[in-house]
């Protein structure tokens, strides 16, 4: 008699049929290709913009069409898993995101890629979701911390290699193969899964169960996480609210957000299980989750454009600088991992946040003009180091006192909030640099008239040693003066980036008490899983 029929089965573990290591880097290479498929076009927009005839601003649908279906997904995959089976669910995404990205490789025109991307978008984004939960059930909660630093180097490493992976393909072969490459991996991920992934028995009573779509609920979640996305991706290019089209996307974001949240809560078989925010412990752990994102890609986007703008480096060159970032990780992760059979999850993410923190506040202090390319390189190092203190133990208290026939829904909505607050803070960051740019430099400005006397002595300076190159005096003066308002315009700029990263600092510190109401685990000894 199988498991599934004895009548002790429900007192016994559920095990997989093959090494859970292997389930485990199987599932992990299919995330670590979507994670990555995130990234790695955003170097190519110029490219692609120039052999599709679009300009720059139409090029960055590319990456905004991928972000919105992905981010419609993410939440719903939960349900769609228990509906029509895990396994069945993880192999339909892979293998229309494989096939979208030979379709993304031969595009003809700019409206063929973005509706292409769209469909690679949806099929991505129910691989990250789904191999957590892989993982959550593949592995017994004592070692599931392990489980999730694997996946943690896919989740977190894979952004950070991304855009030197793609300049790199674009620079030496062509756009096309940044979404070539995809193809090969995809189709042996696709048998690997077939043959070695299988499906818990309680998967297959829901999908016995049955559960009749929620069409309300598809439809809210459609309009307000597109709208949402779509928001935060022009936001600042449209000056927010002072464009009626950003306002009317808040608008139909918020209500449809509002009125999903009410109306998934008294559903029988929501798409959404927001019923999960009951649970505390869930509901902090999301947050940490959301600003984790926040945090992460704030930074990534901050030292690459620091380096670019104001100092000049190449895009490649800026790779270099943030790619030992990575590096770290990879070393930090299976670290973190043990240390979550030795210690309270609460205590690490503590930790990680405390340290994010002061990685934050020391950036304020080395953020300068005259950085040099080992100090940047060695400042990403420090910002980044510590996030396997965060990702790990923040997914695995995420599912501490929940019953285990959610973690489908619980690894859609923790994937969801860590993307959604990826592109909050990347929007933030976008917004605050311009802003604080210009207020810096309204203050810089009052100090530069001819009554002050460092301005005067200055320019004369300057005005003198380019009269002594040959301009003449009144060229010298002018060509001074602009030298000067160049340099208190990077000022500017520089300082809107300390800006940053002191909200940053503050926001972990914030963090760091917030970490002290998760739930108590037992390191070693699993987790409280609820009952029903």
């Amino acid at each position: 008699m199988s498991a599934a029929d004895s009548p002790v089965a429900p007192q016994e573990p559920w095990r997989p049929k093959y090494n859970p290591w292997l389930i485990a880097g199987v599932v992990a290479l299919a995330a670590f290709m979507e994670v990555l498929d995130t990234s790695i076009a955003n170097v190519a927009l110029p490219y692609i913009g120039g052999n599709l005839a679009a300009s720059n601003d139409e090029s960055t649908w590319v990456l905004t069409s991928y972000l919105v279906s992905n981010a419609i997904v993410l939440p719903i995959s939960g349900w769609i898993a228990g509906a029509v089976g895990r396994k069945r669910f993880f192999m339909l995404c892979l293998f229309l995101f494989t096939l979208t990205s030979l379709l993304c490789g031969t595009a003809t025109s700019l409206g063929l890629l973005l509706f292409y991307r769209v469909l690679q978008g949806a099929g991505g984004g129910g691989l990250q979701p789904m191999a957590q939960a892989i993982l959550a059930d593949t592995f017994p909660p004592e070692k599931r911390g392990v489980a999730f630093a694997l996946y943690g180097i896919t989740a977190v490493v894979a952004p950070t290699i991304g855009p030197t992976l793609g300049g790199w393909i674009t620079f030496n072969y062509s756009w096309r193969w940044i979404f070539f490459i995809n193809i090969p991996v995809g189709m042996m991920t696709l048998a690997l899964v077939r043959r070695f992934v299988d499906d818990p028995p309680y998967l297959a009573k829901l999908k016995a169960a049955g559960a009749k779509l929620d069409y309300i609920g598809v439809a809210l979640l459609t309009l307000g996480i597109g709208a949402l996305q779509i928001m935060l991706d022009r936001g600042q290019e449209d000056d927010w609210f002072g464009s009626q089209f950003i306002t009317t996307l808040a608008v139909v974001s918020g209500v449809c957000l509002v009125a999903l949240v009410i109306w998934e809560w008294f559903h029988k078989s929501p798409v959404v299980d927001v019923r999960l925010f009951r649970i505390a412990n869930f509901s902090n752990a999301s947050l940490m989750m959301f600003m984790l994102g926040f945090a992460y890609f704030s930074s990534l986007v901050m030292v690459p454009l620091f380096l670019q703008t104001l100092l000049g480096y190449t895009a490649q060159l800026a790779g270099f600088a943030i790619s030992p970032g990575g590096l770290a990780l990879l070393f930090a992760m299976p670290v973190v991992g043990f240390l979550t059979t030795k210690f309270q999850a609460r205590f690490l993410v503590a930790f990680g946040w405390f340290y994010l923190a002061l990685a934050m506040l020391y950036s304020t202090i080395r953020t300068e003009l005259d950085l040099s390319f080992s100090a940047a390189l060695w400042l990403r190092v420090g910002q980044v180091a510590c996030l396997g203190f965060l990702f790990v133990p923040i997914n695995l208290a995420s599912y501490i006192g929940v019953p285990a026939d959610k973690n489908n829904s619980v690894a859609g909505i923790i994937n969801f909030m860590r993307n959604i607050g990826s592109s909050v803070g990347t929007s933030f960051v976008t917004t605050m640099l311009a802003r604080r740019a210009q207020y810096h430099q309204q203050i810089l400005v009052n100090y530069t008239h001819f009554g002050n006397p460092n301005f005067k002595i200055t320019v004369d300076g300057m005005t003198r040693y380019l009269a002594h190159s040959g301009l003449s005096l009144h060229e010298a003066q002018g060509s001074a003066i602009g030298r000067i308002y160049g340099a208190v315009q990077a000022q500017a700029v520089c300082l809107s980036y300390i800006d940053i990263y002191k909200v940053l600092a503050i926001a972990c510190a914030i963090m760091f008490f917030l970490a002290f109401t998760l739930k108590k685990n037992e390191p070693g000894g699993g987790v409280e899983i609820a009952v029903g």
